[in-house]
């Protein structure tokens, strides 16, 4: 086994010239009221790797202009569209007017394991909440279904980042499915 160089990686990826070529995964995500840059340039970093449509930046979710959120996006805010809204829920209704599943990426007494979706969930909007708070009780109203990553130890949650992570990629495998 041989690890690739950065060229051999790069020859086979899509560039900002080339990135309106490729079909991205019907996927728009909601960022509310994300406090950490870090975590926003990490969700950033981690949409584009997954090729998400685009991302919704929230209440008081912090910018790509900042220069925390650039540093961990490592240019990714530049493939990822993204658009600032101060009140999610306007984004929401106006998603859901355009036919999409609305979906929190969290623990309700409805929510279902991220493994446990299938291909009719698409086209979604997953919304991600705050660190702490969660994704609140008014825009789950709003919400079709939500899912959860199941925790097995002590501890009841990740890492927004992480759980976005986890979630998006089983999305992937999931709109990349044959069936």
């Amino acid at each position: 086994m041989r690890k690739l160089s950065h060229d051999e990686i790069s020859k086979n990826r899509s560039t900002l010239d080339t990135l309106h070529k490729v079909k991205k995964m019907p996927v728009y995500v909601v960022l509310n009221s994300i406090r950490s840059c870090y975590n926003v340039g990490s969700i950033f970093r981690t949409s584009d790797g997954a090729m998400i449509e685009k991302i919704f930046l929230c209440g008081y979710t912090p910018t790509p202009e900042k220069k925390e959120v650039l540093k961990t996006a490592l240019g990714a805010s530049e493939s990822v569209a993204w658009e600032y809204h101060k009140e999610p829920k306007e984004v929401i209704y106006k998603l859901k007017e355009q036919g999409l599943k609305i979906c929190a990426l969290e623990l309700t007494e409805l929510s279902i394991p991220n493994y446990n979706l299938d291909k009719s969930v698409f086209p979604m909007c997953l919304i991600v909440g705050n660190e702490i708070t969660g994704v609140s009780q008014d825009l789950l109203d709003l919400c079709d279904l939500s899912i959860e990553i199941p925790q097995f130890g002590i501890k009841q949650s990740l890492n927004v980042a992480v759980a976005y992570g986890i979630a998006v990629f089983d999305l992937r495998r999931i709109y990349d499915t044959k069936k």
